[in-house]
């Protein structure tokens, strides 16, 4: 799966930095060019996106929620 559009304009490229894993959402920390963004998923989503330390990823930024899309 690759992502063709999205209407999100903050979107920063980075690597999977750090996961910290909770019974119902999980830290992940993703590492830019810019600095480090953190999202807060639910570990759901963390299995479902198979996301470890060093997956490549795409940071949606939109307000104050950050998404998290696999590469």
């Amino acid at each position: 799966m690759s992502i063709q559009a999205i209407n999100v304009r903050n979107q920063f490229r980075g690597k999977v930095k750090e996961i910290i894993r909770g019974d119902v959402v999980s830290e992940i920390d993703v590492e830019t060019p810019w600095g480090i963004v953190t999202s807060v998923i639910t570990t759901r989503s963390v299995d479902q996106l198979e996301l470890g330390v060093g997956s490549e990823v795409v940071a949606l930024v939109k307000s104050t929620e950050v998404s998290i899309a696999k590469l």
